[in-house]
Order: C-alpha cells, then structure tokens, then sequence
C-alpha cells in the first residue's frame, strides 16, 4: 500500500473523460443504406439520446482495481477462488484481508452479487459477481444469468448508495461467453437501470481491455447515442431482441397465463367468485412469512422509503468525501503527526490518539484536515474504537471552532457515531470544559455521554494499560510535573 498522504498509482473515476461527448476517431457511419433503413422504421429508437445518462457514463482502457470509485466489480466463480487476471489483479492491490472476508461468504452463486469492503484499494468496496459458463444450446439460461449479473451488481449499488461502480467484463474468455453479445446484455442492462432507478448512480466505468474495447465503442451508441444523429444512424443495428423494460431477456415460451379454473369460460359472473377468491390469496402461514421482496426493492428503487432515502443520501456526500480523500495528496497533515492509531483498551477497542497541540488551525488548510481525518478513520470505525484527545498545552493557534467540528459530525458515517465507545478528554481546562458540554448539549446529540474529563494520565491508565498507548514526550513532561511521578509508568523512562 502506497503511504499515507502520497499519491498513488490509482485513477479518480472524476478524472476520466464520460460518454456525452463524440470522441475524435470514433467511427462515425453515414451510410445511404442505414439512412434509408431508419426511414423505413416507423418507431424511434428503444434507446433515445439522453446527455444526463451519457454523462454518467465512462469507457475507460484499464485495470479495474486501480479505479478510485464507490466499487469495483470482480469477477469470479462460485467458490469465489477464481484464477484469472481480473481477479489475480484485485487480490494482488486489495492485500490478503480480502481472501479471509471472502471465506466468510461461503461462496455466489451464478448470477448473485455480494459485497465486501475493499481494504487496500482505492475503491471502498468489492462487488463479487459469478458469470455464467456459455453453450450454444443453453444460450437462453446463459442470457439470464449473464443479465443478473449486471443487475444484481446495479440494484446494490442502488440499495447501498454508491455513487460509482467500476465494472470489468464479467463474461471471461475461458467461460466461453462470445464476447459482442455479452456486451449488448451488459450495455442494455446498465442502461435499461440508468433510466429507471439511476438517479443516486453518478458515475459507471467500463474497464476494457485492449481485446474488448473496439467492441465497447462499437456498441456503446446503440445503447448511449450521443446525438440526435447517432441516434438515428444506430437504430438499423439495434438487435430485434432488446428484452423487456429492465434489459431483461424475454422467453415467449415462459409467458404463460395460468387460468383460475382451467377447463372453464371465464364470464362476467365468475370474475365476481373470482374477485372474492382473490381475498384469500397470500393469507395462509407460508405466505406471512416473509413479505413481497420485489415490492420493497421497487419501494427503495423510487424513493419511497423516506428515512432510507435520506440515510442514503448521507452516505452519498459521505462517499464523495472519502474518494477526495483518497485521491488528494495530503502528507503535509500527515506530518503533522496529530492523529494516529495506538494500542487497545482494556475492553480490547481500537485506540485513536488526537494531538490538539499538533494542530496549527491558522497554519494549514482546514478542509484538508477534514479529509485526512476521514482518510485515517474510515477504516478504523468499522468497529468499536475509542478516542484519545490530548489538549495540552494547546494555545489559541490550536483549537478548532464549533462550525468545524459541527461540519464534521455531520459528514461523518453513521458508523463513526455509532462505534464510538469513548472519548477522552486529558488535561482539559475549565474554558475547554464548559465549550465541550456547550457542544454536546446544543450541537450534536448523542455524545455528551461518551466524553470523560481526564484529569491526570493516572486515571487514562485505568481505561488503558500504559503499554498500549503511544503518549508524545511533551504530554508526559506536562503531566509529571504538574500530578508527579505517581504511576509506575514513568519508572521506565528516562529523566523527564
């Protein structure tokens, strides 16, 4: 892993340059065939020009590990142990916690997507999906699960609130799935959600190869034309099987209309018995057991689950911030060495320790300290953790205000909040006293409970051992003199 705060070998998706504009070199046919071919279509194509949905769109020819996004999409078999470079590659940068969390899994299934964090790569999170194996005479089946894939992918980052997803070819060369109609299944089907329940979705990234990217841009205007005109010169290529309103493949076949009592002529009198039949229909145990599945997603795909939406919609701006931070170069608040992970607490938590004395306010630029601070902690808050704040000998030239510290409780997720377990206040003075209650009472709700006043290093040792925390000489000079050399402690170090 690169060191904190320098820049890396990973790409911002916000960098790339998105489908809404005709790129120089794409072909561009005007044929007097197609023309007349468009003229003898009396609709308009199933895949309108839209710039709103362009815009989200990028073709980008690399490694999908090295995108700086919400998520990145590998590509594995069932066990989730496939070897293949996609996923060679995502291991490889993403480092070994991977392969413990994906043992934890027990596996996907064809078509399936789970998710697990991202650990070392730049992307936060891993969606593992498992593509079908291809053959001719199972084409049909094949089509579906291809089509999962790309959903199943889409509705978590969807239900999930992640703003971009990074997608590789999941239809790998030795799973034998013909390269140009995975593509029209993967285009359609991201487009198809685009359009109906992309509204939270900002960006999507195609990493290709060089061996699939002159197929990307050779279909990509079927499905995102990027003008009124390409629009048009698309349409005669469009294929006759465009499946249904989401992408889906259709299977005339399977569309069969079960009768309520076959054998019999429906009239207008049976449909009244049949209104009151239908009263009964999902009463029984086995029906109760669990709700419409189907109607829920559908509920938080339109927005209609209120306090859902506006969780997500946290966990947007959240996201934003944390991709900022791991693409921004920010080793000179690294240097400051003002906050960093320690030992654990007697209950076995993670110990973070904030210098407020290494923090000269007036000096360094605020909002890159805000997102140093989301950089270090993101992955330290997804479990119990505990903070250690050291205020002394802190100076007016160090304290943060109340705004900062509102914006920043505000921006944090959620888990931040809810895995805090203790916030250490040593040495504090009566002025930093009455500001943290002021703090606590009118601006945050939820904290004032989980901060402690530490007089004296003595009693921070009762919470955690000596050992297990790295204390900055200043601190412990400070504390000796002004409470002594009481604690068995300072024994072991040298003359203070």
């Amino acid at each position: 892993m690169d060191p904190l705060g320098a820049r890396s070998q990973f790409i911002d998706v916000q960098t790339l340059p998105s489908w809404d504009q005709p790129q120089q070199g794409d072909e561009q046919d005007s044929s007097k065939t197609n023309q007349q071919l468009y003229k003898d279509r009396d609709t308009g194509s199933p895949f309108p020009y839209r710039e709103h949905i362009n815009k989200k769109v990028v073709l980008f020819n690399g490694n999908v590990a090295l995108l700086n996004c919400t998520a990145i999409v590998n590509t594995s078999n069932e066990t989730l142990i496939d070897k293949n470079p996609i996923s060679d590659s995502i291991h490889s940068l993403a480092g070994p916690e991977l392969k413990e969390e994906l043992l934890k899994l027990k596996g996907c299934r064809t078509g399936e997507a789970k998710m697990t964090k991202g650990f070392n790569l730049a992307a936060r999170f891993i969606v593992h999906t498992v593509g079908p194996k291809y053959k001719a005479r199972y084409r049909t089946a094949a089509e579906s699960s291809l089509y999962s894939c790309y959903r199943n992918v889409m509705q978590l980052a969807k239900e999930q609130a992640l703003v971009s997803v990074g997608f590789c070819g999941i239809n790998l060369p030795k799973r034998g799935y013909p390269m140009e109609d995975a593509t029209h299944i993967a285009l359609r089907t991201v487009r198809r959600f685009l359009e109906n329940h992309g509204e939270t979705i900002e960006t999507v990234v195609f990493a290709v190869t060089d061996l699939e990217e002159p197929v990307y841009k050779k279909l990509l205007p079927l499905y995102f034309p990027r003008s009124v005109e390409e629009e048009h010169r698309s349409l005669p290529l469009i294929p006759a099987d465009i499946g249904n309103s989401e992408g889906e493949p259709v299977v005339p076949e399977r569309q069969i209309r079960i009768s309520e009592k076959p054998g019999f002529h429906e009239d207008s009198e049976q449909e009244d018995d049949l209104q009151k039949d239908l009263s009964f229909v999902g009463s029984h145990a086995f029906a109760r057991m669990e709700g419409d599945v189907d109607k829920q997603r559908k509920l938080i795909l339109q927005g209609q689950m209120s306090e859902a939406a506006q969780h997500k919609q946290h966990q947007r701006n959240y996201n934003r911030w944390l991709c900022r931070a791991r693409a921004e170069d920010l080793s000179d608040i690294a240097a400051l060495k003002a906050l960093y992970q320690t030992g654990v607490d007697l209950c076995g938590r993670t110990v973070m320790v904030l210098v407020g004395r290494n923090i000269p306010v007036a000096q360094i630029d605020i909002e890159k300290a805000l997102l140093y601070f989301i950089h270090v902690m993101d992955h330290i808050v997804v479990k119990e953790y505990v903070l250690v704040y050291f205020h002394t000998l802190t100076g007016e030239q160090n304290h943060l205000d109340s705004d900062f510290l509102k914006k920043l409780y505000d921006i944090v997720d959620s888990k931040y909040k809810k895995n805090l377990q203790a916030f250490y206040f040593v040495h504090p003075t009566f002025r930093s006293k009455v500001s943290t209650w002021f703090f606590t009472t009118f601006n945050v709700s939820g904290l004032k409970d989980k901060v402690h006043h530490v007089e004296n290093l003595q009693q921070l040792f009762t919470c955690i051992l000596p050992e297990q925390i790295d204390i900055p000489p200043f601190v412990l000079e400070y504390d000796a003199r002004v409470n002594g050399p009481y604690h068995p402690y300072y024994s072991s170090l040298p003359d203070l």
